[in-house]
């Protein structure tokens, strides 16, 4: 695990305890250790982090809508900050920079940070790779998701899109239901096919079949799960291809020109967020159905909150078509962070 080295006012009793990470010749210097890529999937397995979110989202956590800042027109580029706290426990931010012009730099578009603190005391406890956490956090968010949402007996999944979050959506949900079959559509077959060998890769049970979909509208009518997630700005999945019983999990579109399933579907399945104060602003397959009078607010049934404490019971019966629509909430980065934070805390040598 890297350090990074901090320096603090002299008299700050907090980094007076005995600490790992503070050196023995230099009261005011610390070491804050950086939590990388892959020290985070080792220590957010898809179970032990789909549990913590559960926690998260029964107890009162501030989690303010992300800001938005725009550093230039011309290029487009963004910066985005998520601050969440916990009163007497931790407090984080989340720094996320998009740059489409790095693309022709041959540099990555989006990067990401997160900083974890003490609540108590402000002092930083550990920078981590804000991209994987992302990755990781939102597909344990819909896998819990569908704990309440999908039928028991799920079997089939489908996932639409070959993206990063992908191969993390798969194994996540694999991770709640007794999945024997995962089916991937994308627009390229090629790539379809190398998230193939990334399953494997990952881990994916040898016993689960692995396959890839010509057509999108004759799979999605094969499987128990639908998950999208994409970036398309037209609807991929629509209500004449899914069967009953068919619960859809959208991942992909977090700006309300974003769509991944039809207004015939939106307002036919039974509606449930991550957030409503996220959702409800930024997401195009809510946004835009609501905005043209085809679903109603009262239609979005219960955010996640509400399944986890038992405010609302999820689904209703085997027939019944849900969906489950995220964009994504800083609760859900405290929580992974906190979890990632403990693990490496104590398995970290003496």
């Amino acid at each position: 695990m890297r350090t990074v080295q901090a320096h603090r006012h002299s008299g700050n009793q907090a980094l007076k305890r005995k600490d790992p990470y503070t050196t023995a010749d230099n009261k005011h210097t610390f070491m804050i250790p950086f939590i990388d890529s892959e020290q985070l999937r080792r220590h957010l397995p898809y179970p032990a982090l789909i549990d913590a979110l559960r926690t998260a989202f029964c107890e009162p956590v501030q989690a303010p809508r992300r800001h938005v800042h725009s550093l230039s027109e011309r290029e487009s580029s963004t910066l985005l900050l998520m601050p969440v706290w916990q009163e007497s426990k931790q407090l984080g931010v989340k720094l996320v920079t998009v740059m489409p012009e790095n693309r022709s730099k041959g540099k990555p578009t989006v990067h990401a940070l997160f900083i974890l603190m003490d609540a108590s005391t402000g002092v930083p406890l550990a920078l981590m790779d804000g991209e994987q956490l992302t990755l990781r956090r939102t597909a344990a968010a819909s896998a819990l998701a569908s704990r309440y949402l999908s039928r028991k007996d799920s079997q089939h999944l489908l996932i639409v899109g070959t993206g990063q979050l992908a191969p993390e959506m798969a194994v996540a949900h694999c991770a709640v239901r007794p999945i024997h079959t995962v089916t991937v559509w994308g627009r390229d077959p090629d790539k379809a096919h190398l998230l193939l060998q990334t399953l494997r890769d990952a881990g994916m049970d040898q016993a689960i079949e692995l396959q890839v979909a010509d057509e999108l509208s004759a799979a999605a009518a094969q499987a128990d799960i639908i998950c999208c997630a994409t970036t398309s700005k037209e609807p991929l999945v629509r209500l004449s291809a899914v069967k009953a019983g068919t619960h859809i999990d959208l991942v992909g579109g977090f700006k309300p020109d974003m769509r991944e399933a039809d207004d015939a579907l939106v307002a036919h399945a039974s509606v449930f967020v991550d957030t409503f104060d996220g959702a409800l602003a930024e997401a195009g397959d809510l946004v835009q159905p609501m905005k043209a009078g085809l679903i109603a607010r009262e239609q979005v049934r219960a955010e996640l909150a509400c399944l986890t404490n038992g405010r609302h019971p999820g689904r209703n019966d085997d027939r019944e078509i849900t969906l489950f629509k995220s964009v994504g909430t800083a609760i859900e980065d405290l929580a992974s962070a906190r979890l990632a934070w403990n693990s490496v805390r104590d398995n970290r040598p003496a």
